[in-house]
């Protein structure tokens, strides 16, 4: 191989391919190497609704838990997390639970938060200039159906409590977000889908064929890397646009999602009719761009939604895992009512210790299957930094959701006992374990701030602080 170093950043911007990035090659590892580059700092928040009743959080990674033990080593899980203070104006426990994740503040309104979330608040310390050229600031993305308020579904918020970015609600749309080339004013409806036409990979065929051509300055290894990275995202473009054939030009009028979003998914807050299958193939192919946008380093910033706060949904379907059917998903027929009442939302309603709560168990181990879908795909091969870890283990990863206790007719009480997740964030945190917290949601999120190397803290200026020591390496 010739004898050549390659900084990561100047090659994108040599191919001229700050559009889709690049894998880091065997050149570029001996330059991070020679250079000791850290891992970038990161953070972002995954939210799923309705939550994990505190009961079934106590069996561990016995039944709803148990898609995340492959994991175990790599996050900490926190139980007994109180939120009760988000609830002070005591709107409505879906509601503000869900407004209080990451921010530990209740909610400002029908479409702010009462402060920043973390992940924004590391953003400002560490980046108080911007990213790097080519990055988006914060990507929000999800799947998700009731609408309402908006601090249902967003869990990325501004200084002033405003939504940090946009939801990205469909591949289409996430996949133009982190790799679209359109570059014309927001109204110029004829530009705009001339640009949608193009496959993102028309920007870099001839940079493509000099980096894997004869006369290319890189070794045979990373010359067929590049190939398949580039295929890899071919590959996406293709699901995202539901692409036909292997045209390198993309259909003048590209596949939108077939799932019901916008005033759609939430006819009435009355809920709809939805399948596993058309639920968690959408969902697994937001989570595979936005793990390749971390990939890519396109994003450092921002949260993914897997199901709404209140969420109200009536699901069918066989659910299986590691090839047993665990689970029947019938909504409607099970509770033996329409609208709202035959809703997933109503087993949390009817949550109770002495019951066996088969539905809620089995829904709570779905949602946790498909949010370990995507942790896991920043745990692979594809997700190996320099440091000889993993971007799960080098970022701050943190999932939650909006209510803990199970009580769901006590609105205050719902909001204790939280579950909480935290990936190790470069060693930061400690891993590896179930820990009993027992600390508010404030005092958790500011001790992680605190470990980011961040000198702000959340909530109100007069508010008692204490540090969680538990969770830190």
């Amino acid at each position: 191989m010739k004898n050549i170093r390659l900084d990561r950043r100047t090659a994108l911007k040599g191919m001229g391919a700050i559009a889709i990035g690049l894998p880091l090659l065997e050149e570029m590892q001996v330059a991070a190497a020679e250079q000791a580059t850290a891992p970038p700092v990161r953070a972002f928040n995954v939210f799923f609704g309705l939550g994990i009743p505190s009961p079934l959080q106590a069996e561990g990674f016995t039944d709803v838990l148990e898609p995340l033990k492959p994991l175990a080593k790599k996050l900490l899980i926190m139980r007994n997390v109180d939120q009760v203070r988000c609830d002070a104006p005591g709107i409505n426990a879906h509601y503000d639970g869900a407004s209080g994740a990451f921010t530990a503040e209740p909610p400002d309104g029908e479409a702010r938060s009462g402060g920043p979330s973390i992940d924004q608040v590391v953003r400002k310390t560490h980046y108080p200039q911007g990213l790097p050229p080519g990055m988006a600031p914060t990507i929000v993305a999800g799947t998700f159906f009731r609408r309402s308020r908006v601090g249902r579904y967003v869990h990325s918020y501004n200084q002033d409590g405003s939504v940090a970015a946009a939801m990205q609600e469909s591949p289409r749309r996430l996949f133009q977000r982190v790799f679209g080339t359109y570059q014309g004013k927001d109204d110029d409806a004829a530009v705009r889908r001339r640009e949608l036409r193009r496959s993102v990979l028309d920007t870099v065929v001839e940079q493509y064929k000099f980096y894997t051509g004869a006369n290319s300055p890189l070794g045979a290894a990373s010359r067929a890397r590049i190939a398949d990275h580039l295929d890899r995202v071919r590959e996406y473009e293709q699901r995202a646009y539901a692409m036909q054939g292997q045209d390198s030009q993309a259909p003048s009028a590209p596949a939108r999602s077939e799932l019901a979003h916008g005033g759609r998914a939430d006819p009435g807050g009355e809920g709809i009719d939805i399948t596993l299958e058309e639920l968690t193939s959408e969902w697994r192919l937001l989570a595979d761009l936005y793990a390749l946008a971390i990939q890519l380093d396109r994003v450092r910033f921002g949260s993914l939604t897997f199901l709404a706060a209140g969420e109200r949904i009536r699901l069918t379907g066989e659910y299986q895992y590691e090839g047993k059917t665990r689970f029947v998903f019938d909504d409607a027929a099970q509770h033996n009512a329409t609208g709202s009442k035959g809703c997933s939302h109503e087993w949390w309603h009817q949550f109770a210790m002495k019951k066996k709560n088969k539905a809620l168990r089995a829904h709570g181990h779905m949602k946790m299957r498909e949010i370990a879908y995507f942790l896991q795909r920043l745990d692979d091969a594809d997700s190996q930094e320099p440091n000889g870890k993993t971007i799960l283990e080098n970022s701050m990863i943190t999932i939650s959701t909006e209510s803990g206790d199970g009580r769901h007719a006590n609105v205050r009480r719902e909001l204790s006992g939280v579950f909480h997740a935290i990936s190790g964030a470069n060693g930061r945190f400690k891993t590896g374990q179930i820990l009993d917290v027992g600390a508010q949601g404030l005092d958790v999120y500011n001790t992680m701030l605190a470990a980011m190397g961040v000198a702000q803290q959340l909530g109100p200026a007069e508010t008692p602080r204490k540090s969680v020591e538990a969770i830190l390496a």
